[in-house]
């Protein structure tokens, strides 16, 4: 079943595409469940590695999630390409078999299917989940709504001599600020469309929504309360989404890199948000560091840093949010990805993701309303609208759910496409634990040495980072010795640890005096067993992240 990415997809459309899926590719595509939303609606997750070299399980892996925010439908539509090429590609495409061999894929394509659902129907923004929160009832003010049933939530403006646009002169569709000393000419009050709860005649105020939470701040690391953090639940994991969430990583100890895809800005994040960069061990910056410039390589958008370059607001940083406790406490490689750059489109360069919103030239808002009149669709002329209490306003303005965070479906595909490449290769640097050897030499009357040699075939140490060994995070690699009943390990034991393996991650030029040129990625572990020959001798190695390798001899 081949799927569109010039759409987006319902709950059932996407749950059918998903079951299809497991039935069409039975030995490469798994459907599970992690937990049901707030509204009891399953949270689907897809496994994808080939069964036919082994269970997903025993192989390093990528785990990658989308829509935890409910308007930003983008992050679904990316999953679903990923899989669909994956699925697809495999046997035909070198790299996705090999990682498909080797590798595995956990894909929740989207965690919050009631906001996502609820946004689908009415198209009015929230944030994350559909529950009430902080408080069971609405507060009165104006609340954002879809007042004449078009589908979309625009804005309103309506003249005032105290209002704070005004037309922009050479494009009278567009508001742009009022000058300080602006004392005549036409200016304009600019509300969100909707209604007001309990007015009084005169003064609006803008109610808060009542689905306040934010899902991406009720992760554990970090976390604060709604005085520190605004949405952040009633305490870590309060929320059945992100407790599934964090359940489903922690079950999956293979895990080795993490992705979230989100709207929008068109850039790779990285931790920490709520710490600079000086506070990392070394080794994981550089890893960081390296593995944003091939997401750069591939996707086109920067990667950058929370904590440096964005910030909401210079003085305050984001606390409880995904990749501070991917990377914090389990010392995985954890990433965020906001797709859509409505402003690199328009031609924009140079511009702060964040200060750039806060303000901006009027020139830029014409270059992003003549990518509007190119596309077709983003900017919504005002036409005229009786509001029940308001009278005479008009409607129209950009479309915030349409064309910010969410790029036009005539970009869509185009959009996500190249991120595929980049969990690609977020699957294939991890470590890979390999099996270079496995030998028996007969050293007296009815008595062998074993010797197996095992090699770290990844970019990244079997840890994957220097966080994982600090919080204790990663278990070394375990050997296991399978003996005939009949045998007797003279010398050795039955389970051994062997440590950890290094990578290639830090070899990055010969002439550096400081690369290590040992082989620090590969070690041996021997026995001495007593047997007859021509006996059947068995090993397993399994590392959690690295994966599981098997390798049989005969004595």
């Amino acid at each position: 079943m081949r799927v569109r990415f010039d759409r987006f997809y319902s709950y059932a459309e996407l749950s059918e595409t998903l079951a299809a899926w497991a039935t069409e590719f039975p030995r490469l595509f798994q459907l599970g469940s992690i937990g049901r939303s707030y509204e009891g609606r399953e949270i689907p997750i897809a496994t994808v590695t080939n069964l036919d070299t082994g269970p997903g399980d025993e192989k390093p892996a990528v785990f990658l999630h989308a829509q935890i925010h409910a308007m930003e439908f983008t992050g679904t539509t990316a999953a679903l390409h990923l899989l669909d090429r994956l699925l697809h590609a495999q046997g035909d495409d070198e790299r996705i078999t090999h990682a498909l061999d080797t590798r595995t894929f956990y894909v929740v394509p989207r965690v919050n299917p009631d906001g996502a659902e609820a946004g689908l129907t009415d198209g009015r923004f929230r944030r994350s989940s559909v529950r009430p929160y902080p408080r069971d009832e609405p507060q009165d003010g104006l609340h954002r709504d879809d007042i004449d049933g078009d589908g979309r939530v625009l804005f309103m403006r309506m003249p005032d001599a105290n209002g704070s646009w005004k037309p922009h002169p050479g494009e009278p569709r567009l508001l742009i600020a009022r000058a300080p000393d602006d004392v005549s000419g036409d200016f304009y009050r600019v509300l969100p469309e909707g209604l007001i709860q309990n007015w009084d005649g005169v003064t609006i105020p803008i109610a808060p929504p009542l689905e306040g939470l934010d899902l991406n701040r009720n992760w554990p690391a970090d976390w604060a309360p709604e005085s520190e953090q605004q949405g952040a639940g009633s305490y870590p994991t309060s929320e059945p989404e992100v407790r599934a969430l964090v359940q489903a990583i922690v079950d999956r100890p293979n895990i080795t890199s993490y992705v979230g895809y989100h709207t929008f800005s068109g850039v790779h994040l990285r931790p920490w948000s709520g710490r600079p960069d000086d506070d990392f061990p070394v080794p994981d910056l550089r890893a960081f560091k390296l593995m944003g410039e091939e997401a750069t390589r591939l996707t086109g958008y920067p990667a950058i840093s929370i904590f440096h370059d964005f910030k909401y607001h210079p003085k305050m940083v984001i606390k409880g949010g995904d990749v501070d406790w991917i990377y914090d406490h389990l010392g995985t490689y954890a990433w965020v990805t906001e797709f859509w750059s409505p402003q690199r489109a328009a031609g924009l360069s140079d511009y702060h993701f964040i200060d750039w919103l806060r303000e901006h030239s009027p020139e830029d808002d014409l270059a992003l309303i003549k990518l509007s009149d190119e596309l077709g669709e983003g900017y919504v002329d005002w036409y005229p609208f009786e509001h029940p209490q308001l009278g005479p306003v008009e409607l129209g303005g950009w479309d915030i759910v349409r064309f910010w965070f969410n790029p036009p479906l005539s970009r869509l595909e185009a959009e996500v496409a190249p991120h595929a490449d980049f969990a690609l290769f977020l699957a294939l640097v991890s470590p890979h634990l390999e099996v270079r050897s496995f030998e028996s030499e007969p050293v007296g009357d009815g008595a062998f040495k074993i010797r197996l040699v095992l090699e770290n075939g990844g970019w990244l140490p079997t840890n994957v980072s220097e966080k994982a060994l600090e919080r204790k995070a990663v278990r070394p690699i375990e050997v296991s010795l399978e003996l005939p009943e009949s045998a007797r390990i003279a010398s050795g034991k039955a389970r051994e640890e062997a440590g950890q393996l290094d990578g290639r991650v830090e070899r990055r030029t010969v002439t550096w005096w400081g690369t290590d040129h040992s082989t620090n990625e590969r070690t041996k572990v021997e026995w001495v067993i007593e047997a007859a020959a021509g006996e059947r001798v068995g090993v397993v190695a399994r590392h959690e992240r690295a994966g599981t390798v098997r390798a049989e001899l005969v004595l």
